[in-house]
This record gives C-alpha cells, sequence and structure tokens, in this order.
C-alpha cells in the first residue's frame, strides 16, 4: 500500500470531512474532480480507506451508558482468541474492540440503554462464555473525544 503526497492530503482531508464532493477535495489537493475520484476509489481498493462512517453521538440516540471493559481469556489459544473476536464482531453492543497486550486481552467499547441491559448483556457474552476468564468494566463519564482520524505520514520518498 503505497501513497503519494497528494494522498496524503486527501486522506487528510476526507478524515475531516468525507462528506465533501470530488470536486471540492480535488480543488482543495489541487487535482481535477475525476483525478480526486480516481485516486479515493483505489485508496479504497487498497484498504488505505477502510470505511466512510459518521460519528453517532450514543446519547442522542438512547444508549447513554457507555463503557469501556477489560476482557481476559481463560487461555492465550488461537482457537479462543478467533472465536472471542467472531463474538465481538457479530455483537450489536459492542462498538469497538481491540485485541490489546498487557493487563487485559480485549479492550471493549460497549454502549447500553441502561445499566440492567448492561447487566443483562454480561450475563449472556461474558458469564456464559466459558472461555472468559474475567472482565473489568469501567463507565466512561464524558466523552472528551471521538474520532478516527490517524495522523497522516509524509508519502515515502516525498
Amino acid at each position: 500500500m503505497q501513497y503519494d503526497r497528494i494522498d496524503a492530503r486527501i486522506l487528510e482531508i476526507v478524515q475531516k470531512n468525507n462528506r465533501l464532493t470530488s470536486e471540492v477535495i480535488g480543488e482543495m489537493a489541487s487535482l481535477s474532480a475525476t483525478a480526486c475520484q480516481r485516486r479515493l476509489k483505489r485508496l479504497r481498493s487498497e484498504g488505505i480507506i477502510e470505511a466512510d462512517v459518521s460519528i453517532v453521538s450514543a446519547k442522542a440516540v438512547g444508549r447513554p451508558i457507555q463503557m469501556l471493559v477489560l476482557v481476559n481469556l481463560e487461555r492465550e489459544r488461537s482457537d479462543i482468541i478467533d472465536r472471542f473476536k467472531k463474538a465481538i464482531k457479530s455483537s450489536v453492543d459492542v462498538v469497538n474492540g481491540f485485541y490489546v497486550t498487557g493487563d487485559a486481552d480485549f479492550v471493549l467499547y460497549v454502549t447500553a440503554r441502561t445499566m440492567e441491559e448492561y447487566e443483562q448483556f454480561t450475563r449472556r457474552f461474558f458469564y456464559e462464555n466459558p472461555d472468559i476468564k474475567g472482565f473489568k468494566t469501567m463507565v466512561i463519564m464524558d466523552r472528551v473525544k471521538a474520532g478516527f482520524a490517524v495522523p497522516i505520514e509524509p508519502a515515502p520518498g516525498d
């Protein structure tokens, strides 16, 4: 996956606002709309742009309870890890899931309508899973920053 300085500029722009038209992005990156569309298509097909999403307020859609959950597996075997990754991907309550190093095996960002709903989730997702050794929940008091933008490094060779 390679990109040049123009691609890097496009990536900076779409991370801030992916609703801009190809004409506007092209103008900001000193490209024609057609050239911009070609580059965006390539960036997507090569997996440099993974998704085009909107960040939705969990509170605004009735899911005000937000938690970070540290999960420890019973054993670190590839089949157990793969099964848990699959469970994370299939759960609508888990917004983000990360396989990590350190004190926990996974960190999950989970939302719920109520604490009772979260308790039901924990029973289903953790207590009924024999591969889970334990979990620790941290309730989010205030979301200070939300986003997916990553710093764009200068293109190699530029």
